[in-house]
């Protein structure tokens, strides 16, 4: 399973590294997503979360 947001669907972003000599070459960001344990219809269950979801409240912690 790909790293994603189980609760935002937050995925990799892409871009271009950018040298000196403005020569592009293509990357990518990782999500900064967090193994946790939430609620699911009433049971836990052990999804990935992103910071940002876990830091605004959107997802309870078990």
């Amino acid at each position: 399973m790909a790293r994603k947001c189980y609760v935002t669907g937050k995925t990799a972003g892409s871009g271009n590294n950018v040298s000196h000599a403005n020569n592009r070459n293509r990357r990518t960001w990782g999500v900064n997503v967090q193994k946790v344990r939430i609620l699911v219809d009433g049971k836990p269950k052990r999804v990935y979360v992103s910071t940002r979801a876990l830091k605004s409240g959107k997802v309870t912690r078990v």
